[in-house]
């Protein structure tokens, strides 16, 4: 594989295909029912809000509007993921363009980021992690427009995808942190000037549904997220312990990525010119983020999740390729080489065989055929049609992606039932016991699974 000037933009569009092809089809034949996640995002999605239990809207968005257009065919939510991953990649390649000097270290920069399994193993499950990878890139590169040219239009596009990465996560709030400290030394330095305060605006206005339905609903959110930190069971060693092993972690993500930066360097070896611009850039946005994460994780002694750091090494590649930029020999590449076409076999190869060997994942649910039982034994028993499902997102969202009304997911429907239509029919689905105690209609059981059918004969 030769990489020169000529054929580098030939080069990443067919890098971009394959990878998308690979990472829509692997799991589309591997997997019989969608990843967890993806099921959850859809039963938000039947139900749309302003954010849900667990996460901000984003993810539900983005599904439902695939739904809308693609209805429930499983592949056209593996596309999904990996559009958010070739749009990010696309953002990162021109980008780095602004950074180096050479084309074939922004083609590179990218190829790099296939040593982290973020960005091709996990990205099947479409989630709040891989919703927010799109964000996070075109923030990076409007806020970068944005100190360069100091155009109103810069900063008003940096405000809105701004807005939706926290739509889509709440720790993009670590970037947009990084960013203030880049803002203040920009503005102490004269080199920007208050006109990026403007982003505010679209920020501010894309975000409000959001804080209102927060507090309207108290703060359900942060709640969960602060419950999967651990935060309620503190003692002393976890201020050090928590964020020794997120260090540990993080570490041993990036081993393939140093490992193939390896091959492409003669020596790690650098100086660093932190007058330099670009790199306080590309430090602020790659280091900086990482390094409040770690201080969170020891001042309040909280566990770090090793998927929320998903976006954070999104431009990892670019950081390398400037500093080690001197140290590259293009004439030498080809163990490089060899090894991103081991990566790039092996991590879709890994991700099938473990999808086909393993029988007892969530992408093993029989979702369909359950949904279709349900439906028969409707069909049988009422006249109307189904139109709310009231469960946990998981066996309730199965339900909603599958059946072919699309009914409206619930977790419960205490305070709503005054408020739903009377005429539509309500499925209850959970803890078999439970619902044969408490549930009146029609009552049956499937794969250990309850159902508890309410509706007009």
């Amino acid at each position: 594989m030769a990489i020169n000037k000529n054929n580098i933009g030939n080069l990443f569009y067919i890098f971009l295909t394959i990878h998308l092809i690979i990472w829509t089809s692997i799991p589309t034949f591997t997997n019989n029912n969608l990843p967890l996640d993806t099921i959850e995002a859809f039963a938000w999605g039947s139900n749309l809000d302003w954010g849900f239990n667990k996460h901000p809207p984003m993810s539900a968005f983005l599904v439902e509007i695939f739904y809308q257009i693609f209805g429930a065919q499983d592949w056209a939510y593996y596309l999904l993921s990996q559009i958010c991953v070739i749009i990010s990649f696309f953002i990162i390649w021109n980008l780095s363009k602004e950074f180096l000097t050479n084309e074939n270290y922004s083609f590179l920069s990218v190829l790099l980021l296939e040593g982290i399994y973020f960005y091709n193993y996990t990205t099947p499950e479409f989630n709040v992690y891989v919703c927010e990878l799109p964000f996070w890139s075109l923030t990076v590169f409007y806020c970068w427009k944005g100190f360069q040219n100091n155009k109103y239009t810069d900063w008003i596009l940096f405000g809105i995808f701004a807005a939706a990465g926290i739509l889509s996560h709440y720790l993009f709030i670590y970037l947009l942190l990084s960013f203030d400290v880049l803002f203040l030394y920009m503005i102490y330095k004269k080199k920007i000037n208050f006109k990026c305060f403007i982003s505010l605006i679209p920020f501010l206005l894309i975000i409000t549904p959001h804080l209102i339905w927060l507090v309207e609903n108290d703060y359900t959110t942060i709640t969960y997220g602060l419950h999967r930190t651990g935060s309620e069971g503190q003692n002393f060693f976890n201020h050090i312990i928590h964020p020794l092993i997120f260090l540990g972690k993080q570490i041993g993500i990036l081993i393939p990525f140093f490992f193939m930066l390896f091959f492409l360097i003669n020596k790690f070896k650098t100086k660093f010119n932190f007058k330099d611009k670009k790199l306080l850039f590309l430090l602020a946005i790659n280091i900086v983020p990482i390094i409040l994460v770690f201080l969170t994780s020891m001042i309040m002694g909280v566990k770090i999740r090793t998927m929320w750091m998903t976006p954070f090494y999104l431009f990892f590649g670019v950081l390398a390729m400037y500093v080690f930029a001197k140290k590259v020999k293009l004439k030498k590449i080809n163990n490089f080489i060899y090894l991103f076409i081991f990566l790039f076999i092996f991590s879709p190869f890994t991700y099938g065989y473990i999808s086909l060997k393993e029988t007892n994942k969530r992408t093993d649910y029989p979702g369909k055929e359950i949904a279709d039982l349900v439906q028969n034994k409707w069909n049988k028993n009422f006249a109307n049609e189904i139109n709310y499902i009231v469960g946990d997102e998981w066996f309730g969202g199965n339900l909603s992606y599958h059946l072919k009304n699309r009914p409206k997911w619930f977790s419960n429907i205490e305070g709503k039932i005054e408020n739903l239509n009377t005429i539509g029919g309500i499925v209850y689905t959970g803890n078999a016991e439970v619902l044969k105690e408490v549930c009146p209609g029609l009552y049956g059981k499937i794969e250990h699974q309850g159902f508890c059918m309410i509706g007009n004969k």
